[in-house]
């Protein structure tokens, strides 16, 4: 198998994060334009109190993006290096990046919550399979 098949998933992963960054700019700087605030009183708590959901999503999103993900990208280039990249795991990082869009996109717009939990959790079922796979192969298992 061409070990460089799983830079596909894992590019897609910062492309969806860098979506996320720029919708969480398009949600911000309007409403930052639209309240009556000085930027020197404007602190990160004092923009998460006054913040709407539709403003406060996105930016939680994105910080979601650099907890369990970051886990997915060191996995990837651990994969690529040791030659264990197979259709298992391509196929598993695959439905851990659709499930990681399905959760942004849910996160970032209509937020319902047990949807967005559904998604995170099969997201992360399909990594920590493949975590358990590299390391079972590493162990000699």
């Amino acid at each position: 198998m061409n070990q460089e098949a799983i830079f596909g998933p894992f590019f897609v992963m910062m492309g969806l994060t860098l979506l996320v960054w720029l919708f969480m700019f398009a949600k911000r700087i309007p409403f930052l334009n639209s309240v009556d605030i000085e930027p020197n009183d404007l602190t990160a708590a004092k923009l998460a109190e006054i913040s709407p959901p539709s403003v406060t999503n996105p930016s939680d999103n994105l910080k979601n993006l650099f907890e369990v993900p970051v886990l997915f990208y060191a996995l990837a280039l651990y994969l690529y290096v040791v030659g264990q990249v197979d259709n298992v795991h391509l196929i598993a990082a695959w439905v851990f990046v659709a499930f990681r869009a399905a959760q942004s996109a849910i996160h970032c717009t209509v937020n319902i919550v047990m949807a967005r939990f559904a998604t995170y959790a099969i997201s992360c079922l399909a990594l920590w399979f493949m975590v358990g796979r590299a390391a079972l192969e590493f162990f000699g298992a």
